[in-house]
């Protein structure tokens, strides 16, 4: 199986008739991967291609095991065309969602199904270089369960939080230790090519290819966790700024407070409506004589985290339930303020917080229906994440194929 064509983009070598013959090869498989089965007719149509050169790229997609001939249409009249499509085994694609406690991982094939997936996988990230190695030790864990051959797995997706460049591969949040991009650090300890991003924006492409999002084309994701984090989806396709560091909306200055944010500024959004601001109200709260199931002394406040304070409040816990919708009431100030700017046709709610349904979904309607333009936002909805947990690892998986499906302009 010659994978040359799919790696194109990491080989800056390639030119003239081979680097058109390989376009034009991609242009074909994204097709498949957009749009499912198709005739010979249809392909033609869409990529502005003959019949004769269709049938030539199909031939040689095929001999390379990485289309297959599906059989006869017979859904319609006439004589039925044979329908083509993507060879499911003929490739995989590995993503890694890192999370704060645990990882996620998981394998697609060609046609972005879901082949292996192991949730929760115990794990403490920090900025060390143990945490770096337990990460690739997890990894090559997974990988040699798969009972995969290695040659097929083309790529492999891990989303980090905070600031990272997907374009040049490299994080500045986590485990920025060496002058060459993490995602080539990566590859050299993993042996395959690694795609590095942003854990909102995965997660925000997640569900705008296989999730929660239909027919919609202009989304705002936010992940609604310990911090908030925010993809992009503008004109169907993700949105990084100039920079690549787009979607840093728990650091809007919003209110007038002298909390001090992580990034070290006062008044962010993320000081009154995150995962972490949650955890802290809680404990004051607790502090000043509010009674909670969670906590029977003084000595359990030291346990007390985000998950914890979720799960109570599913136990109908008043002072958890209070509080995740005084959260969702700062939260909507701040969704509003993104309404008012960008107008999308759809806002995606994910992340432990969005797992709280309506406890903090309605106080957030509330605050939206207050502080945003209602002729803005008439046309806005608002929905929770349907993939829930497996957004971002989902995500990464669908990324890396996008990424080797890619064609350069």
């Amino acid at each position: 199986m010659n994978k040359l064509f799919l790696t194109e983009q990491f080989n800056d070598s390639i030119s003239g008739v081979a680097y058109k013959s390989i376009h034009q090869k991609k242009r074909l498989l994204a097709y498949f991967a957009e749009h499912g089965p198709s005739a010979i007719g249809d392909l033609r149509r869409a990529l502005h291609l003959s019949v004769p050169k269709v049938t030539a790229l199909l031939n040689e997609l095929m001999e390379e095991q990485f289309v297959k001939d599906y059989g006869k249409d017979n859904s319609t009249g006439g004589r039925p065309p044979n329908l083509y499509d993507l060879a499911a085994e003929s490739a995989y694609f590995l993503g890694v969602d890192v999370h704060r406690t645990f990882v996620n991982i998981a394998l697609t094939d060609f046609q972005k199904n879901i082949v292996k997936i192991k949730e929760q996988v115990p794990y403490t990230l920090s900025n060390t270089q143990e945490s770096l190695d337990a990460l690739c030790l997890l990894i090559k864990s997974f990988m040699k369960e798969l009972g995969q051959s290695r040659e097929k797995i083309l790529g492999i997706g891990v989303n980090l939080t905070g600031r990272v460049n997907s374009a040049t591969g490299f994080s500045y949040s986590f485990f920025h230790f060496e002058e060459q991009p993490l995602s080539e650090v990566l590859k050299d300890k993993l042996g395959i090519q690694v795609v590095l991003e942003n854990d909102s924006r995965a997660m925000a492409y997640g569900e705008f290819a296989a999730g929660v999002v239909e027919q919609e084309r202009n989304v705002l994701f936010l992940n609604l966790d310990y911090g908030i984090g925010m993809g992009m989806v503008l004109d169907g396709q993700l949105y990084y700024g100039k920079s690549g560091y787009s979607g840093e909306v728990g650091h809007m200055p919003v209110f007038d407070n002298n909390i001090i944010c992580q990034c070290g500024k006062k008044g962010c959004l993320e000081t009154e409506a995150s995962g972490w601001a949650l955890e802290e109200r809680f404990k004051t709260r607790v502090r000043n004589g509010a009674t909670t199931q969670l906590v029977q002394n003084q000595e359990h406040l030291k346990t007390i985290d985000l998950e914890a304070i979720i799960q109570v409040a599913e136990s109908d816990d008043v002072l958890a339930i209070e509080l995740i919708a005084e959260i969702g009431e700062q939260l909507g100030r701040g969704i509003a303020a993104l309404i008012n700017v960008f107008n999308p046709e759809l806002v995606v709610l994910g992340g432990s917080l969005a797992a709280t349904g309506d406890y903090i979904r309605l106080p957030l309607l509330s605050a939206l229906n207050k502080y945003s333009l209602s002729l803005v936002s008439n046309d806005t909805a608002l929905k929770v994440s349907n993939l829930g947990n497996r957004a971002g690892v989902l995500g990464a998986c669908l990324l890396v194929q996008h990424r080797f499906l890619a064609t350069k302009a």
